[in-house]
């Protein structure tokens, strides 16, 4: 029997998780559910390094996402098999990957992710529920009384109960269940005047998923996959806005729209500890493998690893042709379906057409990897989802408050409930509505606190993508460390106004009330302010 919590956590991605971490340090009980059986979100179940600004060694994060983030590294100093002048480094990259300072792979983010929560666990303050699915919630006037989860092993139904909801899942799931205001895909220009948003409110216009998977690759073996059933649809499509056919090296460049031809080397014999990782300098994507590679063999001992294991997130398998939110649950099925034989299609077509630079075809000796992935098919656990239903919250964070055309290289807007800080260029992938990338320079920004408190319901709190941002501000806020963030402060957030007989609104209205619970957050290491630093 599942104990009735102080605060209830709906989805254990990476803001769930940070989210019920906070809360448990201030000594809450916590339900945390999460649909997979894995926890971790972008990190694991839907197997994405981390996409982090340039500054993320020395601050731009919470203290507790640095932690974790020495963790992981510490995970692969005690366990693989690093050679000495990699082992000692501080700033290790596993993968030696360039999308990002600390590429790795996503069981060792589950261990350490799962060590965090162990302690709360065993002391009876964290139960987890995993392969459980949100279908219904309960309200009165503007609480959520109770939220009904689905196990899906076993097929049965719970229901949840706690003062305090979380909703953490990874498209805004409680806020349609428990009819919470809130937007979805892009708005119209009208709304907030974004220079970059269509004239016409466009709600099934939401960025692309992609279904991820790794690669390792062995020259001289043969690992070639059935041929998938929707490949040649695959195979021959162009979209209209793409120079040549999706499965094909030519792509645009996501910031000037430019054809620029990527390369595909597998193993290259390059020493990865010369690798830099800075996309504020070089965006890193055009060299396929190295990209998002997320163990590079030439870290560790000579014959411990005989091949590289690269993450595929790239222009390739993104899928966009339906939406995966507001359209119907066939809809949404039809999407993932549709994605995931969108990715088998780009590995059939890397292992059997694909052009090498010897001027043959074709790659047999890429192999998936099921077992990185921990599923049978070696795809991702779930797509990789950059956009959510968004709430409508006290305050919505507008591309004129982020954009460093309009604020300029040193400018942003500063917040008096500032809870966080984030940055990553404003990122929109292709879309459902046809558009092309919208990539645009971004400066270091804040998180405010409105962003988090619905207009109108008490209890409810959004953990990730389902802040108050607008589809173009989304972004460069749906990024993991300003997720973990985002998770971090609702967790705190609740259990403070548990601890105070207050509500978030109060919290964020009042200042004695802010200036009490940002005291908090400054000695849990939560960075409000960005320092002196430009844009990119």
């Amino acid at each position: 029997m599942t104990p009735e919590p102080d605060i209830l956590i709906v989805g254990g991605g990476l803001g769930g998780v940070a989210a019920a971490l906070a809360a448990c340090r201030a000594g809450r009980t916590v339900v945390l559910t999460e649909e997979t059986d894995w926890i971790g979100g972008q990190l694991t179940s839907q197997a994405v390094p981390p996409d982090e600004h340039p500054w993320v060694e020395q601050f731009g994060t919470t203290a507790s996402y640095r932690r974790m983030r020495e963790s992981i590294r510490d995970y692969y100093r005690q366990w693989y098999p690093l050679r000495s002048e990699a082992r000692d480094l501080p700033g290790l990259n596993p993968g030696a990957g360039r999308v990002s300072k600390l590429c790795h792979e996503p069981r060792v983010a589950l261990a350490v992710l799962e060590g965090l929560l162990a302690p709360h666990r065993s002391a009876g303050r964290l139960t987890v529920l995993t392969e459980h699915v949100p279908v219904a919630a309960a309200t009165d006037n503007d609480v959520i009384t109770s939220v009904t989860v689905e196990d899906r092993r076993a097929g049965v139904r719970r229901t949840l109960r706690a003062p305090y909801v979380i909703d953490a899942t990874e498209t805004g799931e409680l806020l349609e269940l428990a009819d919470v205001e809130h937007g979805l895909g892009a708005e119209a220009r009208a709304e907030f005047d974004e220079p970059n948003a269509p004239e016409q409110a466009q709600p099934l216009n939401q960025q692309g998923i992609t279904v991820c998977f790794a690669l390792s690759h062995h020259e001289g073996e043969n690992h070639v996959i059935d041929r998938p059933a929707d490949y040649d649809f695959w195979r021959t499509y162009q979209p209209d806005f793409w120079p040549g056919p999706l499965l094909g090296f030519l792509a645009p460049d996501p910031r000037s729209l430019e054809a620029v031809p990527r390369t595909f080397r597998p193993n290259p014999s390059t020493d990865p500890l010369a690798v830099s990782a800075d996309q504020s300098a070089d965006a890193g994507d055009k060299e396929l493998w190295g990209f998002r590679r997320i163990l590079a063999r030439k870290l560790h001992r000579p014959g411990a690893f005989d091949s590289d294991i690269t993450l595929v997130n790239w222009p390739l398998n993104d899928y966009w042709l339906k939406p995966l939110i507001g359209a119907g649950e066939q809809t949404s099925a039809e999407a993932v379906a549709e994605a995931r034989q969108l990715s088998l299609s780009v590995l059939y077509w890397l292992q059997t057409e694909a052009p090498r630079e010897d001027g043959g075809t074709g790659f047999p000796g890429l192999r998936i990897r099921p077992d990185i992935t921990g599923t049978e098919d070696g795809l991702a656990k779930a797509p990789y989802i950059r956009e959510s239903r968004r709430i409508k919250a006290v305050t919505t964070v507008t591309e004129q408050d982020v954009a460093i055309d309009v604020v300029g290289p040193y400018g942003r807007t500063r917040y008096r409930d500032s809870v966080g800080v984030g940055n990553y260029r404003i990122d929109l992938h292709p879309s459902t509505g046809g558009d092309n990338y919208i990539d645009v320079g971004s400066v270091p920004f804040e998180i405010p606190l409105g962003a988090l408190i619905p207009r109108r319901v008490r209890n409810l709190l959004p953990a990730g993508k389902n802040i108050g941002t607008t589809h173009i501000t989304n972004g460069c806020y749906r990024l993991h460390p300003v997720e973990w963030n985002i998770g971090e402060v609702a967790g705190a957030l609740a259990a403070h106004c548990l601890n105070q007989g207050a509500e978030p609104h109060q919290v964020q209205a009042e200042d004695k009330r802010f200036a009490e619970f940002a005291r908090q957050l400054d000695r849990e290491g939560v960075q409000r302010h960005w320092p002196d630093v430009r844009g990119y």
